[in-house]
């Protein structure tokens, strides 16, 4: 374990290095930050100052270093919108982004698991063929056009839900959630399943596929011989087998949500840190920029990382520190 652990750091360090530079490289081409901090009457000379006060002419190598420099003392910059640590603003837009990504799971858990288990025990029935054809058409829409049909429907047409905004919210421990008011979850309620409709079609046919395949194996096959009924053959012995490679795909796919939340968190204008990258592009806020990308990195990261862990624990037969690697 621990030497897998040492390994996976390494990968990790690597993978955000890579990412780090990667993000700054993308800086100069987003446009000038000055034009969105100083009026039109500033002369020339006094951007020039300004831009030497900020670093902004500074060669590349000078800015990254300072950056990684002032990153390991937990100084990722400074927002130029917000005049704030930018880590500090993304920390306190990130609750509700996962808040919304939480909600978003719980859709993609409590729907994809039975309807795929239904699939792949009935495949040539009626209803299976209706989700299958269903799923096809959610992965071929893009996410924001499932967001923009749910707001005309439900909240334009027919009024039961609100279009935008994140609610009414308590602080409850230092978290200050919609879960625990009624008017939050009803703002919650759009979004997350928008936000699911990205990967919910994906973890239907996963399940579908692996429930498929565990039922034609010998073990399965041994049961139905011993005359098992057939809700343990279906549950206890085929689904659980099936739960293994949903579980490291699942891991993987459902932390990536973090980064999904762009389109969804824009249409419903929730206030997580999709719509405030979205805000830090147009005002061209480069520090904030930068933290994000980096951010959102290191969730991908650790998602892998402990998705690995979680498989290796749970598949007992994945030895995590073995010489095959």
């Amino acid at each position: 374990m621990l030497t897998f652990l040492l390994k996976r750091l390494m990968q990790a360090i690597i993978v955000m290095f890579v990412i780090s530079v990667v993000a700054f490289a993308i800086q100069d081409n987003l446009g000038d930050p000055l034009r969105e901090m100083v009026g039109q009457r500033v002369t020339e000379a006094q951007r020039d100052e300004l831009r030497t006060q900020l670093g902004l002419n500074d060669p590349f190598m000078v800015k990254y270093t300072r950056f990684i420099k002032n990153a390991l003392h937990g100084d990722w910059g400074t927002s130029y919108i917000f005049k704030k640590p930018a880590l500090d603003v993304i920390l306190s837009k990130l609750v509700a982004t996962l808040e919304l990504v939480f909600a978003a799971t719980i859709w993609i858990i409590v729907l994809s698991i039975p309807l795929g288990v239904y699939c792949a025990i009935k495949p040539r029935s009626i209803g299976s063929k209706l989700i299958m054809g269903i799923s096809t058409i959610g992965i071929s829409v893009p996410v924001f056009l499932t967001a923009i049909l749910l707001m005309y429907v439900f909240s334009i047409q027919l009024g039961w839900l609100p279009s935008y905004g994140r609610g009414e919210t308590v602080n409850l421990l230092g978290w200050n959630s919609g879960f625990f008011t009624l008017d939050g979850l009803a703002h919650l309620l759009l979004p997350s399943i928008a936000l699911s409709s990205i990967m919910l079609p994906l973890f239907i046919r996963l399940v579908r596929a692996e429930m498929l395949e565990a039922l034609s194996a010998e073990y399965v096959k041994f049961a139905w011989a011993k005359g098992l009924d057939k809700r343990k053959v279906w549950f206890r012995h085929a689904l659980k087998n099936t739960m293994l490679p949903v579980i490291t795909v699942g891991g993987v796919q459902i932390g990536s949500m973090v980064a999904y939340t762009i389109l969804t968190e824009t249409v419903f204008q929730w206030p997580g840190t999709g719509n405030l990258f979205l805000e830090a592009i147009t005002r061209v806020d480069t520090p904030l920029i930068t933290a994000y990308v980096i951010f959102v990195g290191l969730v991908f990261v650790i998602t892998n990382t402990l998705v690995d862990l979680l498989y290796g624990f749970i598949n007992p037969t994945v030895k995590l520190t073995s010489k095959g690697g």
